[in-house]
């Protein structure tokens, strides 16, 4: 547990230590990937056998955040006290870029809020990753019937938050460079209201891992782009949630201009 504590022992930022960038002649996408996929199928060999608990989830997450590093990575991480600075779980609502968020994500958070995500259904049938993501119990929704999944989303989601689980959502349904509002749908908001829960919103530039066109989660991995992380201030919902929407979305729109990164905003939000 002390390893998983030292990421966060530096306050309510990290910052990636510099190293040397890697030659010209090393692949960084081969190097990471082979790091990767000895960890993803150590993690699914555990998960069989009933071995894969939070603390195997989080320290993967870990190892996975190192590799990336090992590679030439950095990454910015922001408002980590946001994660420890209220009681009981919380609604995580963030941006959804890459794959790398959802397998850094489990170390940022699990130290401090046992969490899980609401993950689709394809995902838990993929070989050795679909192991892992059903030792955490997510919530499962498909694509072809949203009224559907909005039920089992406030259902299911309900029964989680109760427990003292944290709910780790992405609104835009899939991997996009780009952060679309009008697409950033406001489940998460609603959830958290209906259980009294907080919100903490989530920025994220994760492009580093790029989208592979065969299988997202073997995209290009590109160590000049950095990687940021940044945690907002908890939210309550006082209202009918339309407030704590706009909330959200601006503070993931003011982190994108923060962090200088204009191309990740749709055209219509770049006013």
């Amino acid at each position: 547990m002390q390893q998983l504590e030292n990421i966060l022992s530096s306050g309510d930022t990290y910052t990636s230590p510099e190293k040397e960038k890697p030659n010209l002649f090393t692949n960084a996408s081969i190097k990471f990937f082979v790091t990767f996929i000895k960890i993803i199928l150590n993690s699914s060999s555990l998960a069989k056998k009933g071995k894969y608990g939070n603390v195997e989830w989080a320290l993967s997450s870990l190892k996975i955040l190192r590799a990336l590093e090992n590679v030439g990575i950095e990454f910015e991480i922001t408002g980590l006290k946001n994660l420890s600075s209220f009681e009981g779980p919380a609604v995580f609502i963030a941006n959804h870029m890459s794959t790398l968020e959802t397998n850094i994500l489990p170390i940022l958070i699990e130290p401090v809020k046992d969490a899980t995500f609401v993950v689709k259904q394809e995902l838990l049938n993929v070989p050795f990753f679909g192991n892992i993501l059903k030792t955490r119990n997510p919530i499962v929704v498909g694509r072809s019937n949203p009224r559907e999944d909005f039920v089992q989303v406030l259902s299911q989601g309900e029964k989680i938050l109760k427990d003292g689980r944290s709910i780790i959502i992405f609104p835009q349904r899939t991997r996009s460079q780009f952060f679309i509002p009008e697409s950033f749908n406001s489940l998460g908001i609603k959830l958290a209201k209906k259980t009294n829960a907080y919100v903490v919103p989530i920025a994220l530039v994760t492009d580093a891992w790029g989208n592979g066109k065969l299988f997202k989660e073997f995209g290009k991995i590109n160590p000049d782009k950095k990687v940021y992380f940044s945690f907002g201030t908890p939210i309550k919902i006082n209202s009918n949630g339309s407030n704590e929407h706009l909330m959200v979305v601006d503070f993931i729109k003011s982190k994108l201009i923060e962090w200088d990164r204009f191309d990740c905003l749709a055209n219509s939000y770049k006013k």
